[in-house]
C-alpha cells in the first residue's frame, strides 16, 4: 500500500518561503511603485505652482514696464524682476537636488527591502 508524504511544499511544487518570498518580493515592488508615484505626483504640484510664479513674475514686469515713465525706473523694474528670478532659479536647483535625493534614497530603501538579508 502506498503511503502519502507530506512535505512542506505549496500547491506549484515550491518550497513556502519561495513562494512567501516571491509575495514579498512583488509587495515590496508595488510599495516602491506606490511610494515613486506619491513622490511624483507631489513634485508635479510644486513645479506647477512654480511655473505658475514664473508666469505672474514676467507678467508682473510687463505691467510694470508699461507703467514706466522713465528709462531708469524701467531699468529698476527690469533689475528687480531679474534679480528675483535669478533668486527663483536657485530656489529650483536646491528643490531639485533634494527631489533627486528623496527619490534615491527611496530606491535604495525599497532594494534593501525587497532582499532577505538586507537591512535598511
Amino acid at each position: 500500500m502506498a503511503t502519502k508524504e507530506t512535505t512542506n511544499t505549496s500547491k506549484a511544487g515550491a518550497p513556502p518561503q519561495f513562494v512567501d518570498w516571491g509575495q514579498h518580493q512583488t509587495e515590496a515592488a508595488l510599495n516602491f511603485q506606490k511610494t515613486i508615484l506619491e513622490s511624483c505626483e507631489q513634485a508635479s504640484r510644486v513645479w506647477i505652482d512654480r511655473v505658475q510664479s514664473e508666469i505672474s513674475l514676467w507678467s508682473d514686469l510687463a505691467t510694470k514696464l508699461s507703467s514706466t515713465k522713465s528709462v531708469p525706473e524701467a531699468l529698476d523694474a527690469y533689475t528687480k524682476c531679474v534679480s528675483q528670478r535669478m533668486q527663483m532659479a536657485a530656489d529650483d536647483g536646491r528643490r531639485l537636488a533634494e527631489e533627486a535625493q528623496q527619490l534615491t534614497q527611496k530606491f535604495a530603501q525599497s532594494l534593501g527591502n525587497g532582499r532577505p538579508g538586507m537591512t535598511t
